[in-house]
């Protein structure tokens, strides 16, 4: 609660960039209120929830079931899982490439905290959790983010020294996927420059910055990738020598994702000093609002404490611990890398390509808008039967990049001439999306290859038109 509220005014103002000392939020005890409206902390007591409701052994599709049918506002991998699951995608395919083109984002890193609360000195049981809930809208690297800052959080019932923490969590990932490699990098270059953490974070950039397969963040300045954000999260724990403030200050910093991170980095410390440790100037306005319910859940911060407490018993009973009085026993378990998956082997992003380029051509009836969502870029949008546009391009995937939009409606996407497939445009929602995946596909032969994105005209339902907003194609290579 702390950490995001601090956060949020620099949240991806700053993009490949460290924020200046003097452009950081000033904290004052209220600042905490906006907590209660923060998607880091309703999303993840939604999923409590389940658990509440499901018990312990919840399955990826009873957090699928309430995740389809969630209200809020959703972006990035959550916004995409959401709206295959209500197009019939399994839960147990909803966050993979094929479904999802933002598995590798932030999402479920930033919600996989009630399980770290949960699983107290059990990184193992951890582990199995982060995969259940994590599968629904991550894959791979994304769902490691989640394990990653899960197992901090149940070391941290039993460990207080930062770098051993970080180490922890690193202890649940497979050695050999892209995110354990970057914060192995991380851990070493922070080795030497102990005293240097801007060193350390642009040597990071240096190395895992372009890498990024969001469509927004593909061959772009922004980054929602889970291990750059993941790594900024271990710089403030290594660098911030167990100091609340300063652990916030440098997380938030590092920019790109800059409430998101001190949340998690501030949490880990809150369960390593307990309420009574976290310093009186950040936790004195919780009480005002501790029995207002967080948007769109039936948990206040008194109600979801409880609610955590009762699962974390139960996890330890179930794996060997007791209560003893006021104490509970934990028969502590140590960390076994999870099993890998990845997909950054299709390739990287390699260009993104506007829709003003010459390489596009175009029939029918397009117009152009200028929309200053991020970067100031152009949308072309088309909405009757048979516009059509076309672009050869080369390499291993691509994105078509656009908007989802409440008018959005169908086209079909040739590749190659043959159908590939049919798809909507239309967010669930009554808010417009921007750089969002229209189309991808990843796995290809790597050469030529034509796509053609023909609009059918046809109003999806719940939608108001029949529109297909594009802006970019990125290529993978």
């Amino acid at each position: 609660m702390i950490g995001v509220s601090y956060g949020e005014p620099t949240e991806f103002r700053y993009r490949e960039s460290i924020i200046p000392d003097d452009k950081l939020p000033e904290w004052d005890p209220d600042t905490v209120a906006s907590a209660i409206d923060q998607d880091d902390l309703y999303v993840d007591m939604t999923f409590a929830q389940v658990l509440d409701d499901k018990g312990l052994d919840a399955t990826t599709e009873d957090f699928g079931a309430m995740f389809k049918e969630a209200e809020y506002n959703l972006w990035h991998a959550n916004l995409a899982a959401r709206r295959a699951l209500k197009r019939g995608v399994p839960a147990t395919l909803s966050g993979t490439p094929k479904y999802n083109a933002h598995a590798n984002d932030i999402d479920f890193q930033i919600e996989a905290d009630f399980v770290g609360l949960m699983t107290p000195g059990l990184p193992q049981a951890s582990n199995d959790l982060c995969f259940r809930a994590g599968r629904v809208m991550n894959h791979g690297d994304g769902i490691y983010g989640g394990m990653f800052v899960s197992c901090m959080y149940a070391a941290a019932f039993f460990e207080s020294d930062p770098r051993e923490l970080v180490q922890a969590g690193l202890a649940c990932l497979p050695a050999q996927s892209p995110y354990a490699q970057l914060i192995g990098d991380v851990v070493e270059w922070s080795e030497q420059h102990p005293e240097d953490w801007i060193t350390t974070w642009n040597l990071v950039e240096e190395k895992w910055n372009k890498r990024e397969p969001c469509p927004e963040g593909a061959a772009n300045s922004f980054n929602i990738d889970a291990k750059l954000n993941g790594a900024y999260i271990a710089l403030g724990m290594l660098y911030g020598d167990g100091d609340f403030g300063k652990t916030m200050t440098i997380s938030t910093r590092c920019g790109q994702d800059s409430d998101c991170n001190p949340a998690s980095a501030l949490g880990i410390l809150g369960v390593v000093s307990g309420l009574e440790g976290i310093p009186d100037e950040y936790k004195s306005g919780i009480e005002k609002i501790a029995d207002e319910k967080f948007s769109y859940t039936n948990y206040s911060f008194r109600t979801i404490v409880d609610s955590t407490e009762k699962r974390a018993i139960a996890m330890a009973e179930r794996h060997g611990g007791r209560v003893e009085g006021d104490r509970l026993l934990v028969r502590t378990q140590e960390a076994v890398p999870a099993e890998f998956e990845t997909w950054d082997d299709y390739g990287s992003p390699a260009e993104r390509v506007p829709v003003t380029d010459p390489r596009w051509s175009w029939k029918g009836d397009w117009k152009d808008t200028i929309s200053n969502w991020g970067p100031q870029h152009t949308v072309r949008t088309g909405s009757s039967t048979g516009t059509e546009a076309t672009i050869e391009f080369e390499g291993t995937g691509a994105i078509v990049s656009g908007y989802y939009l409440p008018s959005g409606g169908t086209a079909d996407i040739y590749l190659d001439g043959e159908l590939n497939r049919t798809v909507d445009v239309y967010p669930d929602e009554n808010a417009p999306k921007g750089w969002e995946s229209v189309w991808h596909d990843y796995g290809l032969e790597d050469g030529k290859h034509t796509l053609r994105v023909v609009v059918r005209g046809e109003t999806y339902p719940g939608s108001t038109g029949s529109d297909i907003a594009l802006s970019h194609l990125v290529v993978f290579r």
